[in-house]
């Protein structure tokens, strides 16, 4: 039985790959440093009695090529890279184990947070170029922070930032009412969250109702001296709007791990000192990893049985 690993994050660890490979002898693991997608990744596939999958993009044209792929594990827990539909259509089962990243997550979001408050990020770029301003910003104590999807990294976001007092206020498709209760938070309406919150934290997955969720209008609608956190997904923001946001001060500052496009090229954008970027590694702690990369193969012994 032959399985293909794509994530390049699952595929630099030694402990991962030794675990699957004692499991399943006959593993391939992805050579390349980026996710497949098209011709490339149903090349790598072929063959393949499962796969576990990253963030490369499986529709029907790929699984047209696949006839002998009975299974795919899942790596991670966003799903827009996968044609769901397509995979049940051909009879391959899907497994998937939320949550596994959610600390990890989380915790950037904090860091984010906590950077922005305190001009963190810009004073440390100042200083590089030799100058000395001496800036402090605010505390996160006691601000409001607006939660916009209150899943597995939404909750554990609250959660640990309980110690800092903050007005939390939730905007969730779910009812979230129980949760608030035990939190001390708070349920709102879209609209409301956007006017109050000094800080909207984005922990939606990408759908139909979320992308481009943050746009001119809603942009507006945030305070001045507001700031904006995405460690989600990146189509939920659009950047031109965003750009022209931070450019004309409708919003204090924003941080972002995820983009429309990764990486992203418009490096116009990704120098505004207003605004603080990483490169997609809210999930990516070395904990999370393992976390993840485990799960993965769970869900293979769990679908062959061993």
């Amino acid at each position: 039985m032959k399985v293909v690993v794509t994530p390049p994050a699952f595929c630099k660890s030694e402990a991962l790959k030794l675990k699957l490979s004692n499991l399943f002898p006959n593993t391939v693991y992805n050579q390349n440093p980026d996710y497949l997608s098209g011709e490339e990744l149903m090349v790598f596939l072929k063959d393949a009695d499962a796969a576990i999958i990253g963030r490369d993009p499986v529709n029907q044209d790929t699984l047209n090529g696949l006839p002998q792929l009975k299974m795919i594990s899942k790596y991670g827990i966003g799903l827009d890279n996968l044609d769901i539909n397509a995979i049940r259509h051909s009879g391959i089962e899907l497994a998937i184990t939320t949550g596994v990243n959610k600390r990890s997550v989380a915790e950037l979001t904090l860091s984010f947070m906590i950077g922005l408050c305190h001009n963190i990020f810009i004073s440390a770029e100042r200083m590089k170029r030799g100058e000395w301003i001496r800036e402090g910003g605010q505390n996160l104590s006691g601000k409001t922070i607006g939660i916009i999807g209150c899943g597995n990294v939404g909750k554990e976001v609250i959660k640990i930032l309980k110690p800092f007092s903050c007005k939390i206020l939730i905007n969730d498709i779910e009812d979230r009412s129980k949760f608030c209760l035990k939190q001390g938070a708070i349920e709102s309406s879209f609209e409301l969250l956007i006017k109050e919150s000094d800080i909207v934290s984005l922990h939606v997955p990408l759908t139909n109702l979320t992308r481009n969720i943050i746009n001119k209008n809603v942009l507006k609608d945030m305070k001045v001296n507001a700031f904006l956190v995405n460690t989600s997904r990146g189509l939920v923001v659009n950047p031109s709007h965003l750009h022209r946001a931070l450019v004309s001060k409708e919003i204090l500052g924003a941080a972002l791990d995820v983009f429309c496009s990764e990486p992203p090229d418009d490096i116009e954008f990704l120098q505004l000192p207003q605004l603080m970027v990483t490169p997609h590694i809210g999930g990516n702690s070395i904990e999370a990893v393992e976390a993840m990369g485990q799960a993965a193969i769970d869900n293979l012994l769990k679908y062959f049985n061993k």
